[in-house]
């Protein structure tokens, strides 16, 4: 958890004169490791999109050395960069309506699901195709780290990514979907129905239980019938894998999202709906 470090403010740039590179950086963090990517805007291609797990949880001090460490020493993390995204990965966040929302009582609606600490940063990002506030613990240490390093930025939530293009994606839809994003011991459930968002939620697991748990138990409180219901799948999972096969045990209807990419690639990713939220943030 972040805690007891200024917050630098970040704010554009405005100048007149500007050198581009044509390359824009998007980075994922978690304490579980890290990944990014680099596109050129001009041939919109991704020229490198690389992964870095850690066997354990680190702590945010840990995962500020390795990111220091990275950038220090990834010949293509060596900017300049046009454009520069960080994207934070971690269970501290909550969707708030717009309507209800009060900047001034931002930390009692992470009190209500998670364990903060006073000296904790807390922000928040707006999702307008729903009329919602997504509130949340960045990591501010790397956050400094990257704006002394580079300067301005823009920083956001997974979640808001994940939301954000799955709204999209489902906007004219008539249908009734559970989305199931798989992460390193972590998933997140994404509920729409006709285009709409019902739920949002993630869970850690350890085993595959936990994993089907969580979704079954999920879906019958939505009240969502198993032979019914269709499940769509992205992130780090396969067809055949274990978290693959006791899903499709319980439930019939099972498949696999997509990106729906505008970008080629220079080393394709491992699926067409792996690295979701890290490629849609481009």
């Amino acid at each position: 958890m972040v805690t007891g470090q200024n917050f630098m403010t970040l704010k554009q740039k405005n100048s007149s004169i500007q050198e581009l590179n044509n390359k824009e950086l998007s980075i994922q963090i978690s304490l579980n490791g890290l990944s990014f990517c680099i596109l050129n805007p001009l041939t919109q291609n991704i020229l490198s999109l690389r992964h870095f797990k850690q066997a354990q949880k680190q702590t945010p001090f840990e995962l500020l050395d390795t990111v220091k460490h990275l950038f220090n020493t990834d010949i293509d993390l060596n900017g300049p960069f046009d454009k520069i995204t960080v994207i934070h990965v971690n269970e501290l966040a909550t969707l708030v309506p717009k309507a209800l929302f009060n900047e001034d009582a931002i930390a009692d609606y992470l009190k209500l699901n998670s364990k903060i600490l006073k000296t904790d940063y807390i922000t928040y990002d707006t999702i307008l195709s729903n009329e919602s506030i997504n509130v949340y613990v960045p990591y501010v240490n790397v956050n400094n780290f990257i704006y002394e390093k580079y300067g301005d930025f823009t920083f956001k939530h997974f979640s808001t990514i994940l939301i954000e293009s799955l709204l999209a994606i489902e906007k004219n839809s008539n249908d009734t979907k559970l989305y199931i994003n798989v992460n390193t011991n972590h998933f997140e459930i994404i509920a729409l129905k006709e285009g709409k968002l019902l739920l949002y939620n993630t869970f850690e697991y350890i085993t595959n239980n936990d994993f089907i748990y969580y979704i079954l138990f999920t879906a019958e409180q939505l009240g969502f019938n198993p032979e019914t219901l269709n499940l769509v799948f992205l992130g780090d999972i396969k067809e055949g894998d274990n978290l693959y096969n006791i899903v499709y045990k319980y439930i019939r209807h099972v498949s696999f999202g997509s990106r729906m990419d505008t970008f080629s690639f220079t080393k394709n990713p491992a699926s067409t709906y792996s690295d979701f939220t890290l490629i849609k943030s481009l």
